[in-house]
């Protein structure tokens, strides 16, 4: 598996809101910064789907792979069609994914999701 098969997963996981494929693919210290600045740790993270989040659609778009001696940084857009306690969070978002691991064993060890400069806007 690619570090691009894993990102594809975790975005897979995500659209589909299932707290248990994310499970699989999460590092146990996995840290995620959520868009409007919040930190989560691994549980907290799986359990954003039983607090009102609902993802439609998820899609990591334009990834940049950087190797680092056993550790892959991706940098790509985060388009996402979600809603949070009923309320519309959807956009587009500079997205950073860290995955930690051999080949056979990759996981996502941190997202970090912020602002993303848009030059069509």
């Amino acid at each position: 598996m690619t570090v691009l098969d894993l990102v594809q997963r975790w975005a897979a996981a995500e659209q589909r809101n299932d707290a248990t494929a994310l499970d699989q693919v999460l590092a146990d210290g996995f840290v995620g910064v959520g868009p409007f600045g919040f930190v989560l740790n691994r549980q907290q993270w799986l359990a954003r789907f039983g607090q009102g989040l609902a993802n439609q659609a998820v899609a990591v778009e334009e990834p940049q792979v950087h190797d680092h001696d056993g550790a892959a940084v991706v940098i790509g857009v985060l388009d996402q069609h979600t809603t949070h306690q009923g309320q519309d969070k959807s956009g587009r978002y500079r997205v950073t994914i860290v995955a930690v691991g051999d080949a056979g064993e990759q996981r996502v060890a941190a997202v970090h999701i912020g602002p993303l400069h848009d030059p069509r806007r």
